[in-house]
Order: structure tokens, then C-alpha cells, then sequence
């Protein structure tokens, strides 16, 4: 990606203190708690040991929540990694980006903060941890992201380059701008009234929409991509498809259970947003 002339975003937190995370996670950001985008353990090893629907996983971990320390908004170059610095010029594409396609609309865009963080923290939908993958949570507007997420997802899900990691925190935004809308409300509402398997289905539906909307940041941002950078996109939406996360933990793919979307599902709508770059055509709740 061309991010050289790119301007870092100053709407971001660097937290420290949590330690590395380890084991199960004692709370899954879903729902209307929040919104992942890999939770890479939530399907692989949560649904498959324990037999049960990551929906019903709602929930905070109280006890022995680590202290975290919060940087201050904005804090010197110096405080930041490169990968962080990377992280913050794609959020602050995105920003511009969704502010003219907005002001397009009559509206006015809200920038999201990004929240890097090591291992866990606190957020305010409840305790994160970085073995749930990165996440939105519409109750304090923010992403958190702990950036060891990226190696996993170019060493472990074969999913490498620049471009996927952009897709990552773009697909987090695409939530942001969900919340925005108003549609994560509205989903939330639904999914009180519905069953399991039904909730999850709609899930599915809020999941897909947030990858289109990063393909329509990527289409509008004229200058930022690069031969090669759609594919690394694309190869990282299958990487966190729940049908290639179950294939790997259990050998086997129970898509009632899906949260996120299929493999292909996901590199589907990346594909619609990056080549319409229009909002509109991101009616994933019109049909799969």
C-alpha cells in the first residue's frame, strides 16, 4: 500500500500493563457487546471443546482483571511501534474516507479510537483479550487491537502484506460506521427476540456488511493500492472465514454455528466494496 504520504490518525489509546493473554478468555466481546473481526479461538476452540454457541459467551470477567495503564491520546512518535504507526495512517484513510462519503450523504462521520494493547485490557463491553481477535465495542466507540494479531494471521493463517492487516482494522471501522447508522441497534433488538441459530445467522449478516464496507474505504481511497494489495485482502477475509477456522480446530464445519461468514462469504463482499466502492451495494441483509 502507498502510505508514505499517509497522515497517522490522532484518535487512538496505547494501554500497557495487561500482560500476554493466555487460554480461554473469561469474556467474548459479541453481539451487542462487540464486534470481532478473526476471533480466532472463538470458533476454533470455544465451540469445538465446549460444544457450545459463542453467543451464549456474553459476559465480563470481574475478578482478577488486570490494572491497565492508558496512554494518553496522542501520545510522542517516539511511544509508538512501526506496525502501530502503519495501523494508525490506514485509520486515518479510513477516516477521510468515510468523512466525504458521509458529507456526501448530508451526515457528519465520528471518528472511531483505536486501542492498542498487549495481551488484555479493559474495554466497555467487558474484559478483552488479544486470543479473541481484534474487535469493535459500540459502548465506548472504540477498536481494540492488540498488533501480535497481525503475525498470527500472516504465520499461522498464511494471510501476510500490508493489505491484510489493513483490512483487519478497516472491516473494525466498517463496524464503527454500522454503529453510526444505526443498524448494530437494530440488530441487537432482533436478536433478543430471536433463537440461537437465528441470532447467529443475522451475526453473520452484520459481520459480511463490515467486510464490504472495507472494500468501499479501500475503492475510495484513490492512491493507496498497489498491485497485489486486493488479493492480500481477499486471502485475509477466507483466513477468518468460520468455515476455514473450524476446518483447522475440529476437521469438520457446523455453519450454524457461523458468526462471521464463510470463507467465501467474506471474500465475496470485500470483493462487491472494492469494486463498486458504494456504500449501498453493502445490503448484505438483503440476501447472502
Amino acid at each position: 500500500m502507498r502510505l508514505d504520504d499517509e497522515r497517522e490518525s490522532s484518535n487512538y489509546e496505547i494501554r500497557s500493563g495487561g500482560g500476554r493473554g493466555f487460554g480461554l478468555p473469561m469474556g467474548i466481546p459479541l453481539g451487542r457487546g462487540g464486534l470481532g473481526c478473526g476471533s480466532l479461538l472463538l470458533i476454533g476452540i470455544i465451540s469445538l471443546i465446549f460444544g457450545i454457541n459463542p453467543l451464549s459467551l456474553i459476559g465480563v470477567a470481574q475478578d482478577g482483571a488486570p490494572v491497565v495503564q492508558q496512554g494518553e491520546p496522542g501520545a510522542a512518535p517516539g511511544e509508538k511501534t512501526a506496525i502501530q504507526s502503519t495501523s494508525l495512517k490506514i485509520l486515518g484513510s479510513t477516516e477521510r474516507v468515510w468523512g466525504d462519503l458521509f458529507a456526501r450523504q448530508g451526515g457528519e462521520y465520528t471518528p472511531t479510537t483505536l486501542v492498542f494493547y498487549p495481551g488484555r485490557t479493559q474495554s466497555g463491553c467487558g474484559a478483552a483479550q488479544s486470543s479473541a481477535g481484534p474487535f469493535y465495542c459500540p459502548t465506548d466507540k472504540r477498536v481494540y487491537l492488540d498488533t501480535s494479531f497481525f503475525e498470527e494471521l500472516a504465520t499461522r493463517f498464511g494471510a501476510p502484506g500490508d493489505f491484510a492487516q489493513a483490512y483487519v482494522i478497516a472491516h473494525e471501522v466498517g463496524h464503527h460506521v454500522q454503529d453510526l447508522e444505526g443498524t448494530l441497534d437494530k440488530v441487537h433488538g432482533a436478536q433478543e427476540r430471536m433463537s440461537e441459530a437465528q441470532a447467529n445467522a443475522l451475526q453473520v449478516k452484520v459481520e459480511l456488511q463490515a467486510d464490504c464496507y472495507a472494500g468501499v474505504w479501500a475503492a475510495n481511497d484513490k492512491n493507496l493500492l498497489e498491485p497485489g494489495d486486493a488479493e492480500e485482502g481477499l486471502r485475509g477475509a477466507a483466513a477468518v472465514g468460520d468455515d476455514t477456522l473450524q476446518k483447522a480446530s475440529q476437521g469438520s464445519v457446523v455453519p450454524e454455528s457461523f458468526t462471521h461468514g464463510s470463507a467465501a462469504e467474506r471474500q465475496k463482499w470485500l470483493q462487491v466494496g472494492l469494486s463498486t466502492g458504494d456504500p449501498a451495494r453493502c445490503d448484505t441483509f438483503g440476501g447472502r
